[in-house]
């Protein structure tokens, strides 16, 4: 490529005003879907039919690529952000953290040092501030947004060995030869494969029979590990069930036990800010550290996980990274959000939930989240009401797991597969104890009663 090809990718050439102007009349355009359709996957024989070759020497120029996205690419994509997407743990950002994630790409914001992006880390630490006064923790609390859960629990993990690692150096004890956390049954996946990663034992504890970690069960554990535990992780709002493990009581037994208090809260904590079911969270503020995802039930678009510290230098102390070209930020003593987790090089990924709560205030957002335990609630009632459905779990925050009488998994499948070709719904099956169910996971405030009961009808079509 000469010189001048390679400038002109970066200049305001009428090409790439034009292109500008396509892409954000697209942006435009797609945000005005109301909904948004569905869409769903392609075969691989269909998408290398239709895109491939979009690599070239020559290069396809920028309205084609636009026009094989736009066409073929985008539909092959399900729309998370389509009220009847409702498995997983889907995503529903506002208009106002949509548009500002654009803006977030468009001016370059750099959000890995204080020097390089002050006003940025600025907002964002306003936002984690925020939370960490939801939660209970003290103004002295801080920490940094991540790419997502998994990636926030290994930093706090990392950070709560590190910590208890300089503890027995400091009373001067031997180091076990395996180091544990303890973490209940329902616990999320991530925590097994962050302990891979760390090379470190996950000691299951036992529910009660409503799926919640309990204080005593923690303690049961603890007495099978001979040396080397530095953790306890409790979970606000299991993946599977939505359900809050006594935070109170798990955080009890960890002070008890002299280890860290993890939470892990990364689909259900923002529960916290619904005044009817603030009382489900009883003992966040004992916590060392917790994690929230605000793409989950915060509203922002992918990828946006907020870690939070009681003690923000234990983090910085565990993962800041030291080389010639980084001491500049490294013994500048300023507050460096690479700092405090398992990462360096970041995206500002918080400024768009700082600009939704800033547009909106955070009194939308109590409502919203209030709309959907109490939509929870009403289509766990209609289930109650059918004789041929039947709940595994009552419903605690906004995730509702039911049987259908009778069927097996090739029958969630059929109409798991049947819903998503009519642009209905996206509901896979779930599963637990070995038995097939469907799951309803509501975390967007465009989904409503009628989308749902319509679901329900709909398991007694197409037979």
């Amino acid at each position: 490529m000469t010189s001048k090809a390679a400038a002109k990718m970066h200049s305001s050439t009428p090409e790439t005003i034009a292109l500008r102007e396509d892409v954000i009349n697209y942006a435009r355009d797609r945000m005005a879907l109301d909904p948004a359709p569905l869409d769903g996957p392609q075969t691989l024989k269909f998408l290398q039919k239709h895109a491939s070759g979009t690599i070239s020497e020559k290069g396809l120029g920028g309205k084609k690529a636009l026009k094989v996205f736009e066409e073929v690419l985008a539909p092959a994509c399900i729309s998370t952000d389509h009220p009847g997407y409702l498995s997983f743990i889907p995503v529903a950002p506002t208009k106002a953290a949509t548009l500002f994630d654009l803006v977030v790409s468009a001016t370059s914001v750099y959000g890995g040092s204080w020097l390089e992006g002050s006003g940025a880390v600025f907002a964002e630490n306003e936002v984690l501030a925020w939370l960490a006064k939801e939660v209970g923790l003290p103004k002295t609390a801080g920490g940094v947004f991540v790419q997502g859960g998994s990636l926030g629990n290994l930093s706090a993990l990392v950070t709560a060995r590190h910590t208890a690692i300089q503890e027995r150096k400091k009373q001067g004890q031997k180091l076990p030869k395996r180091w544990s956390i303890i973490a209940s049954k329902e616990s999320h996946s991530s925590l097994k494969a962050a302990a891979r990663v760390m090379d470190i034992d996950v000691a299951i504890a036992d529910v009660d029979t409503d799926g919640r970690l309990r204080g005593k069960a923690v303690l049961e554990a603890a007495k099978k590990i001979k040396d080397g535990l530095f953790a306890v992780v409790a979970t606000s709002g299991t993946t599977n069930f939505g359900i809050v493990d006594r935070l109170d009581e798990v955080g009890s037994a960890a002070k008890k036990l002299g280890v860290w208090y993890h939470i892990d809260g990364a689909y259900g904590l923002a529960g916290i800010l619904d005044p009817a079911s603030e009382h489900l969270f009883k003992g966040t503020e004992k916590a060392d550290s917790f994690i929230v995802d605000p793409h989950k039930w915060l509203f922002t678009p992918f990828d946006c996980c907020a870690l939070v510290y009681r003690k923000p230098a234990l983090a910085a102390a565990a993962h800041t990274q030291h080389g010639e070209y980084l001491d500049t930020l490294t013994d500048g003593g300023d507050y460096n959000p690479s700092d405090y987790a398992y990462n360096l090089t970041r995206r500002a990924r918080g400024l768009p939930l700082w600009f939704s709560l800033a547009t909106y205030g955070v009194k939308a957002y109590r409502a919203a989240i209030a709309e959907n335990i109490k939509l929870a609630h009403q289509i766990a009632d209609v289930i109650r009401d059918r004789p041929d459905l039947k709940l595994v779990r009552e419903p605690e925050l906004s995730i509702v797991v039911f049987e259908k009488q009778g069927w097996k998994l090739k029958d969630y499948e059929a109409w798991s597969d049947r819903i998503l070709k009519q642009e209905l719904g996206f509901v896979v099956p779930s599963s637990h104890n070995g038995k097939p169910n469907a799951r309803f996971a509501i975390v967007n405030p465009r989904t409503d009663l009628q989308l749902l009961v319509r679901l329900l009808d709909s398991m007694d079509e197409g037979k």
